[in-house]
């Protein structure tokens, strides 16, 4: 578990595994939680499973394809304002 200062937490839980004959499944999560003053949220998302098979342990890892989009074009429109303040200032200046 990680704390912020008191504000926020990161923890990162095991969920009910489910059996099916021989194979039997884990799945983990991460859980963000704000307390403010005034309110507060939780945000959680899949990070992982494990699969037990028998004598045999894998952990499967989650992708999160759509969080991963989202990053890149929040930093493709942070990019894009970037560009267009320098265009403007060079503009200006000329």
């Amino acid at each position: 578990m990680i704390r912020l200062a008191g504000i926020a937490r990161v923890t990162t839980s095991d969920g009910v595994p489910t059996t099916i004959g021989d194979v039997t499944v884990t799945p983990h999560s991460q859980a963000l939680v704000v307390r403010l003053p005034f309110g507060g949220f939780a945000w959680n998302r899949p990070v992982g499973v494990t699969v037990r098979r028998g004598e045999r342990v894998e952990e499967l890892p989650i992708r999160d394809v759509t969080r991963i989009i989202e990053l890149a074009l929040v930093a493709a429109i942070g990019l894009l304002f970037l560009a267009s303040k320098i265009d403007s200032r060079h503009k200006k200046e000329t």
